[in-house]
């Protein structure tokens, strides 16, 4: 069966994309909408971002990423003309992946022309030189969204971007936000071309209401790249670590039947890249390239926070992993479009309460 047939089939309505910050609709971030699918009971609720402790128990893990946004949006020139450079991953040897967009009133366009060496001018003397097309092939001249690059700026990056730089937006977020916007409660580490946006509605106080609970936070890092909406390839490289606190707090919770609950498909993503067949969970860092797709069950985890993602989205796959019931899922999206749910970073949010692992036997706690 083609991946394609198992992602529900819908066109986005216009009107449910997410076109500003709930806290410019009045909202705090806690005040979004959450759609709970309970895949055990075969049932979806309604309810605001807010009430999560209601859905989870004592025990339960919760893993984030602590990734923050950078300002990985750069202006740039070469040859006279204006262009954009989304910065996406800086892998070894000090290289990035970008890719070279046009500017446009309302954020930028993808721009396929581009050519290896060209060289672009960034702000105060930086130079950013497209080596190859990413990944790599043979053919450098053959059309690409992301390229290799060489990038060299006369200062540090993070304080280069704060001041030169701006946060990644499309075309569905009509006027630019603060950085402030971009960040999540967990954000650390400077490192995500785009925001880690399932982690977003979390406050501070709501926070503290889940620990007082008895609901358990584990961290990890993993650098999101872009991930424009105008292709739905799967991600590329990223760079991820998993500290052995997180590891073992989520091997602990396995053992004791308690629910693991990634916040986010980055986490996922992460874990899955140490997690043996088996469902025991290791300490690591480095690059993955681990895609979740058919055939390739998810073993790290029992639930997941998410947003809704465009159809034909790679997400929507590994979401097809970790519920298995494509029926449910697909249920779940006519539901949330009905019920007018918002999309991308600044919209609302799934729970997904997945049933008992396929690799580890665990009981759900309700």
């Amino acid at each position: 069966m083609a991946a394609a047939s198992l992602m529900p089939a819908f066109e986005l309505d216009p009107r449910l994309e997410a076109t500003e910050p709930p806290e410019a609709r009045g909202l705090r971030r806690d005040e979004v909408r959450l759609l709970v699918s309970d895949i055990e009971r075969d049932t979806i609720a309604h309810a605001r971002f807010s009430d999560l402790p209601r859905w989870l128990a004592a025990g339960d893990v919760l893993v984030v990423n602590t990734s923050g946004t950078l300002n990985a949006s750069l202006p740039a020139t070469t040859s006279g003309e204006r262009f954009d450079l989304h910065l996406s991953t800086r892998l070894p040897g000090g290289f990035w992946t970008l890719e070279v967009r046009v500017p446009s009133d309302d954020g930028s366009m993808a721009f396929p022309h581009a050519r290896a060496g060209t060289t672009f001018d960034l702000p105060a003397g930086g130079r950013a030189a497209l080596l190859a097309p990413y990944p790599l092939a043979e053919d450098a001249d053959r059309p690409t969204r992301l390229w290799l690059s060489a990038l060299t700026i006369p200062a540090p990056l993070v304080p280069y971007l704060e001041r030169y730089g701006a946060p990644i937006r499309y075309r569905y977020v009509r006027r630019p936000w603060p950085p402030s916007m971009y960040q999540t409660v967990f954000a650390l580490d400077p490192g995500s071309a785009e925001m880690p946006s399932a982690g977003r509605p979390f406050t501070p106080e709501l926070v503290t209401r889940l620990v007082a609970r008895g609901i358990q936070f584990a961290p990890l890092l993993l650098h999101a790249g872009v991930a424009s909406p105008e292709d739905h390839e799967p991600p590329y490289e990223e760079f991820y670590r998993v500290p052995r606190d997180t590891s073992e707090r989520v091997n602990a919770a396995r053992r004791a039947g308690r629910r693991i609950i990634a916040v986010g498909t980055t986490v996922v993503r992460a874990l899955e890249t140490v997690t043996d067949v088996s469902g025991d969970t290791f300490p690591g860092e480095g690059w993955t390239d681990l895609v979740i797709a058919p055939g390739r069950p998810v073993r790290s985890v029992t639930g997941i926070i998410t947003g809704l993602h465009e159809p034909r989205a790679t997400h929507l796959l590994m979401l097809r992993e970790i519920v298995r019931d494509r029926r449910h899922l697909n249920r779940a999206y006519d539901e949330a479009r009905r019920s007018g749910y918002l999309w991308h970073e600044f919209g609302d949010s799934h729970l997904i309460l997945s049933r008992q692992s396929s690799v580890v036997s665990v009981s759900p706690q309700s």
